[in-house]
Parts: C-alpha cells; sequence; structure tokens
C-alpha cells in the first residue's frame, strides 16, 4: 500500500507565504548577508533555495528583511501596526 500525501493537507501554507519568491533573507549563521529567496518548494527539504547559495535552506536558518509593499499596505488596511508588521517578520 503507498502513502500518499495530500498537498493541500501536508503543505504548511503559512511557512510558504512567510517564504515566498523574491523576499530578502538574512542568514542567522551570517549576520549581515543577505540574500533574495528563489524558490519556496513543499516537496523538497529542506524547502528554501537562494538565488546566491547552491545549499537550500530551512526556515529556522533565515531570517526575513524585507516585505513587499503590497504585503505592507495590506496589513496597514486591517489594522496592523508598524510594530506587528517588524514582529511577525521576525
Amino acid at each position: 500500500m503507498k502513502a500518499v500525501m495530500d498537498f493541500h493537507v501536508d503543505v504548511d501554507w503559512d511557512e510558504a507565504v512567510t517564504y515566498r519568491t523574491g523576499l530578502q533573507v538574512e542568514l542567522k549563521s551570517k549576520p549581515g548577508v543577505v540574500d533574495t529567496i528563489a524558490e519556496y518548494d513543499p516537496m523538497m527539504v529542506p524547502p528554501i533555495w537562494l538565488e546566491n547559495d547552491p545549499k537550500p535552506r530551512y526556515p529556522h536558518e533565515l531570517r526575513v528583511v524585507s516585505q513587499s509593499w503590497m504585503e505592507t499596505s495590506l496589513l496597514k488596511l486591517k489594522g496592523v501596526s508598524h510594530r506587528q508588521q517588524v514582529n511577525c517578520a521576525r
């Protein structure tokens, strides 16, 4: 009997949104080293590929350092303060 993965149930959607393509992240092991997420692939372990790093990364190895203007604008529309936005990005 084969194990079946239900893609919609087994994917951590919060993580996929947090580490989406195009966001800038800092390597926690190398403070000050900033890179851009090239791809988030939930089927890979680790799931995050950076543009300038040949090694895929786990979320706990990274810190998001930028948000898109659209995300920031949507949070403002929903009444989320800048302090809450910063705390969410850490």
